[in-house]
């Protein structure tokens, strides 16, 4: 069982951009000045860890209003007004299945629901297929709001949104 989650510090990063560019093509590959720029931009950068202090996992969700170029972000900022867009949730191989997920989706459900943020959003890939992830966030209680294709090419996601926070 992981230890609760915890706010990311500075020595976490390259621990997190490791973790987050061995998750490709399910999280898309980022710089270090990248990450370091949506954990400084983040309503809850968090991140799991193990009992010897081995990051886990780690969440990014960010607050609507940020001048971010992502597509799928424009997207949420489109459709909602208020919301937490989770812009990555990543979880090692090895501590899939152990509770680390639902543990920082939980930190980010109470987060929405404490600072009155009303919607959780995320995407999921459609293309390439993450039947896993897909899964994950049903289970959770989300729920497919909308799709995006950015062309034969790239990606294909599905929307899905957390209302109960």
């Amino acid at each position: 069982m992981p230890l609760p989650p915890r706010p990311l510090a500075p020595e976490d990063l390259p621990a997190a951009l490791a973790l987050n560019n061995a998750a490709q093509p399910n999280v898309n590959a980022l710089e270090e000045d990248a990450l370091a720029e949506l954990v400084a931009q983040a309503a809850l950068a968090a991140g799991a860890y193990g009992e010897d202090g081995t990051l886990l996992g780690f969440v990014l969700a960010l607050p609507p209003g940020l001048a971010y170029e992502s597509p799928n972000y424009r997207w949420v900022s489109e459709t909602r007004s208020q919301f937490l867009y989770v812009d990555r949730g990543v979880v090692a191989p090895a501590a899939r299945g152990r509770g680390v997920g639902r543990a920082l989706y939980r930190l980010v459900i109470d987060t929405a629901r404490e600072q009155g943020y009303g919607f959780v959003l995320c995407e999921v890939n459609e293309r390439p297929p993450n039947p896993g992830s897909m899964a994950f966030h049903r289970a959770l209680g989300f729920q497919e709001v909308g799709r995006m294709d950015h062309g034969p090419d790239d990606k294909a996601v599905v929307f899905m949104e957390y209302g109960g926070a």
